[in-house]
């Protein structure tokens, strides 16, 4: 998302000012060419030669420092995105009255990409009716907000106005690049293998790391789905990610059917097929033997969601698979009535379980196979939700978008 992408990070006087140093680090190495620019009283935070170090330009601190004569406009024309982390009251305040008294404001004024801004101020300050105010002018302006977090503040004060935690920062970022063509949509994902019981110590279960799973909800997220995530793992996923923990095929079934109505459901989680028929309820001692082990099916999820259909609604399956896998996929997709099958073959070397890269062949109802080439998963995730918006067509995404 952002490879490539101009980011002008800009730096106010605040005690978070650190924390901009770790804003600016984590784009560059998600590939974004980012200038800081540091307004003076930033810089008795923390230092301009700092930014310049991890920054993909020298720090910009002045408006007459530079050769060029309108470092402002230069700066403002070839940014994709502004982002003030930290913003202080008085950066809002001077944004929003069009006062441009120093380099970033400047920037901010002459500026026609998308800005957002992170405040962070102690809370009296943040909770002020000028500051309440000021933010107001500037959504109305369409300035994107990132709000801060209650904590810990400067002087060992605790309340609103901490400035919210860089990854916040960037799902935000990310968010605002990203074309919002699933705004208005909800989307149920699966992800993570099931766990049956054995006994309270032991289970059967898979390899599946839930990776791509995730991968979907986030894609999904920040391209303005609402999502819910139900998952039998512990994964970072992005904040406004709806997640429901489970860990049995049965509790995985009872928690999707109950959030079956979703406009997209993408079952994407490794459900098991088999369980103990009776899980022991003390752990069965090794010095006993090895015990018999009956076991049967668990329930079918998939063909219960498509059993439930409503108009209009898109069903995604994926198959873990060997051998002819587009052939399997396509057996599958008739087989379970599903609208796509997302299917990869688990011996391919980086495909498959507790991999960070995948290779699928999206196979749909009605149109052309879609092979998607050994690429990360949030790559993987992107040709999905492609293709299901492709499947849905334009009279479904132009409905569903403001």
């Amino acid at each position: 998302m952002f490879a490539g992408r101009r980011v002008v990070l800009g730096v106010t006087g605040g005690i978070a000012a650190y924390k901009a140093v770790e804003v600016c680090r984590r784009l560059v190495d998600a590939g974004a060419h980012v200038v800081p620019v540091l307004t003076e009283p930033a810089t008795r935070f923390v230092g301009a030669t700092t930014f310049s170090a991890l920054a993909s330009e020298p720090a910009r601190t002045d408006l007459f420092e530079d050769v060029d004569a309108i470092p402002h406009v230069r700066l403002a024309a070839a940014a994709d995105i502004v982002v003030v982390a930290p913003a202080t009251a008085r950066l809002i305040g001077c944004y929003a009255a069009g006062i441009a008294d120093d380099l970033l404001t400047a920037v901010l004024l002459a500026t026609r990409a998308p800005v957002v801004v992170c405040p962070a101020m102690h809370t009296e300050m943040w909770e002020h009716p000028a500051v309440a105010e000021n933010l107001r002018v500037l959504a109305g302006r369409g300035v994107h907000l990132v709000a801060p977090e209650p904590g810990r503040l400067a002087g060992g004060d605790v309340g609103a106005g901490r400035l919210a935690d860089p990854a916040t920062i960037l799902a935000v970022l990310a968010r605002v690049l990203t074309p919002q063509d699933l705004a208005g949509v909800t989307v149920l994902v699966t992800a993570g293998g099931t766990r049956e019981p054995i006994d309270p110590v032991r289970y059967l279960s898979n390899r599946s790391s839930g990776k791509q799973g995730f991968a979907l909800a986030d894609e999904a997220a920040q391209r303005g789905a609402k999502v819910t995530l139900v998952t039998t793992v512990g994964r970072p996923v992005a904040p406004d990610v709806d997640v429901v923990r489970v860990d049995t095929a049965a509790e995985m079934e009872q928690a999707v059917l109950a959030r079956s109505d979703a406009d997209i459901v993408v079952m994407a989680a490794a459900v098991a097929d088999y369980r103990p028929a009776a899980a022991a309820v003390a752990k069965v001692p090794k010095d006993a033997g090895v015990p018999d082990l009956v076991l049967e099916r668990t329930a079918d999820i998939l063909a219960a969601v498509v059993a439930r259909r409503r108009p209009g609604q898109i069903i995604v399956g994926f198959a873990a698979e060997t051998g002819d896998v587009r052939a399997k996929a396509a057996a599958k997709l008739a087989r379970k009535g599903a609208d796509l099958i997302v299917a990869n073959d688990v011996t391919r070397p980086g495909s498959g379980f507790d991999h960070d890269t995948n290779e699928v062949v999206i196979v749909s109802r009605g149109r052309d196979d879609h092979h998607v080439p050994l690429s990360d998963k949030r790559a993987v995730a992107r040709a999905v939700l492609d293709a299901v918006l492709i499947h849905r067509g334009p009279t479904q995404r132009s409905s569903s978008t403001p």
